[in-house]
């Protein structure tokens, strides 16, 4: 028995020396991106020293280099997928990227039949899904949870309207698609779409722009590429749009544009004065302030005319999670082989070489230990939720001014808006209420700090016709004439006043009617509104029946009713005074009915009350007594019942009731 148990040990030990013999000495992977762009040059830089921190760590992939290939897509769906496949050739286990989403749509068909799991740093696409591409990962945050943050700001400042303006293609579209259902969600909308053609010259970008600037709203929506957006600012403002009372909320693109300009070109800048944009919010830490130097010593040695941004901290992030997830596989006793795909089977003689792509045997179990990846990177927590997110997506919102930008705000889709960091509200329960969204106070365009409404009443609209009285009287309140500038009055200032309350522009073309000699016909004046001929009308009209049956009325502003003016006649107070109500007549008339009463009373009750009996001087007595008792008086005899009010007098009787009014 001890032999076996020593054998089984022996066999054991072996087999695990046998496994670590086989772990590789090199594993490749490969990264797919545009050399020379805005995301590009950051990126490439970023994942270079990425590679070179993973190989000098002892512990991830320890024994184990990392062999990084990487191809130039130069922005071009069909150059990706060349790149792409070329890239596969050579056997990878895992790409990195792309940074486009309409190149990650096409890339991911080739990935799902090879098993590669494909992480990007900057492929936003909210359509790129799980269950369409099951071997895509997204390693940066989805446009769904920042057109939910253009959506609460467009909320927080209380807009309804919102033009979008975007670059035609799956980025693009998926992003508005995204907005609209967001807005929807806050009871506003997309009232407009200007959708921009990709690689559009000049001239198509401005027509798009003019017929935007048609539209009723001013709050502008602008989800294009790095490239298109400069372009498109300085159109519009050649075109008067980054004038007061205009808004523009941008997407993370500019950001990635303004934080890689070492040099910022004033000229540029004067194109973007007071609009609000995102930047994906990355927390502070002592691993980010180093990496930050590191990056700009080398782009500085290599003479490289571009900064960090954002993108190139996830860039970074991402190599580091496909090391640890290599790492975790290959320490799980996986092995790195690849099989021959029937499908792409080179049977025909095809001078693509499809039978050079190989399947990735391990993908599967790859992608699995992607998903478990729990780090903490430049980024801040690097985890995937259930849908395949990264966990705890937030913005940093940011307004221009002057030769830079300022952080107003943050938003999470944990808290919404605040100004607190979003790190630190994670740690609190969430509260997403509408009375604790907040930011700081923005410099809109044309620097000014109004609010801007967000709407302009349409050059293609039709001005509410508002009927005018014109008479000779009380001119104060109303006077009728032709054009806006003549008609004046209290009731026209009203009126004016409560157009300016609403939260969007009207237009009002004020009618006369009346010639000012005569008054007109206030029924007829109302009669118009009620057939159409008026939207509304403005003056001193009373409020009766029959003008209610066919239009409604606003709420008096002027208290109405009978005011009796008379002199004031001042007297000396006297012990008299609670006389002077009545008049000497009045009170006549109310003696003698309080006496009639009391006679009325005495007859009654004479024959058969003893107590109204007796003496003359009794009687008499008995008599006042009752005239002049103010309060009601009950008393029983016998089978008889009495109660006497201030109004009637009812009397009981053993077998019958009656009653008797004052």
């Amino acid at each position: 028995m001890g032999a076996d148990l020593l054998l089984f040990l022996f066999l054991t030990l072996a087999a695990a020396a046998a496994a670590a013999g086989q772990r590789p000495s090199t594993v490749t992977v490969g990264a797919l991106f545009t050399y020379e762009s805005t995301i590009g040059r950051a990126a490439r830089l970023a994942i270079e020293l990425a590679v070179d921190d993973v190989n000098a760590d002892n512990v991830v992939l320890a024994g184990t280099k990392l062999n990084l290939i990487s191809h130039d897509t130069n922005c071009s769906s069909f150059l990706g997928t060349i790149e792409a496949l070329e890239l596969m050739e050579k056997k990878v286990i895992a790409v990195i990227g792309p940074q486009s989403s309409g190149i990650s749509h096409v890339i991911s068909h080739v990935v799902n039949e090879l098993h590669v799991p494909l992480l990007s740093f900057a492929a936003t696409d909210s359509t790129l899904s799980a269950s369409e591409y099951p071997y895509f990962l997204r390693g940066t945050i989805s446009d769904y949870f920042q057109m939910h943050a253009v959506a609460s700001i467009v909320d927080y400042y209380q807009w309804k309207q919102v033009t979008a303006i975007f670059v035609d293609d799956d980025y693009g579209r998926s992003g508005v698609s995204v907005l609209g259902d967001a807005l929807a969600a806050k009871r506003a909308r997309i009232s407009y779409k200007a959708t921009i053609p990709p690689n559009s010259d000049a001239d198509v970008i401005t027509d798009i722009l003019f017929r935007a600037n048609m539209m009723e709203s001013r709050v502008f929506a602008v989800h294009v590429n790095p490239d298109t957006g400069m372009r498109l600012f300085s159109i519009a403002k050649k075109l008067q749009m980054m004038t007061s009372g205009y808004v523009w909320i941008v997407t993370d693109w500019l950001a990635a544009v303004l934080d890689s300009s070492r040099s910022r070109d004033l000229n540029d800048m004067s194109h973007i004065q007071g609009i609000i944009f995102l930047r994906h919010h990355t927390p502070e830490s002592d691993a980010k302030t180093k990496f930050i130097s590191k990056w700009n010593n080398v782009a500085r040695n290599r003479s490289i005319d571009s900064a960090l941004n954002s993108y190139g901290f996830y860039a970074y992030d991402s190599v580091w999670i496909v090391a640890r997830a290599i790492d975790r596989f290959l320490n799980s006793g996986q092995q790195i082989n690849f099989s021959t795909d029937p499908k792409l089977d080179d049977s025909n003689g095809s001078t693509l070489r499809l039978s050079t792509l190989k399947i990735f045997d391990g993908g599967e179990q790859l992608l699995q230990q992607l998903l478990l990846t729990n780090i903490t990177g430049l980024t801040g927590q690097v985890r995937f939720d259930s849908d395949r997110n990264l966990v705890q997506p937030a913005y940093d919102i940011l307004n221009v001014g002057g030769s830079g930008s300022r952080l107003i705000g943050y938003w999470s889709n944990y808290s919404g808006l605040s100004v607190i960091y979003p790190e630190i509200l994670y740690r609190k329960p969430p509260n997403t209420s509408t009375s604790t969204q907040r930011l700081y106070s923005v410099v809109w365009p044309g620097d000014t700090t109004t609010k801007p409404r967000g709407w302009v009443f349409p050059n293609n609209g039709q001005p509410l016709r508002v009927g005018v009285p014109n008479k000779p009287s009380f001119k104060e309140l109303v006077s009728g004439g032709t054009g806006h500038d003549n008609v004046s009055g209290y009731n026209i200032d009203i009126f004016n006043a409560a157009i300016k309350l609403l939260p969007y522009p009207v237009s009002c073309e004020f009618i006369s009617i009346g010639d000012g000699i005569s008054n007109p016909n206030y029924d007829n004046i109302i009669s118009r509104v009620s057939t159409n001929h008026l939207d509304a009308a403005v003056g001193d009209f009373s409020i009766v029946r029959n003008r209610t049956k066919i239009a409604e009325f606003t709420q008096p502003y002027i208290e109405a009713g009978l005011v009796v003016v008379a002199p004031i006649r001042r007297e000396t107070s006297s012990a008299w005074a609670f006389l002077k109500p009545f008049t000497v007549e009045m009170w006549c008339v109310t003696g003698a009915l309080f006496l009639f009463v009391g006679v009325v009373v005495w007859i009654l009750e004479h024959r058969t009350n003893v107590e109204f009996r007796g003496s003359p001087q009794q009687q008499v007595g008995t008599i006042f007594w009752f005239s002049f008792s103010t309060m009601f008086f009950a008393h029983r005899h016998s089978n008889s019942s009495w109660a006497f009010c201030a109004n009637h007098m009812v009397v009981r009787r053993a077998d019958h009731q009656f009653k008797l009014h004052c």
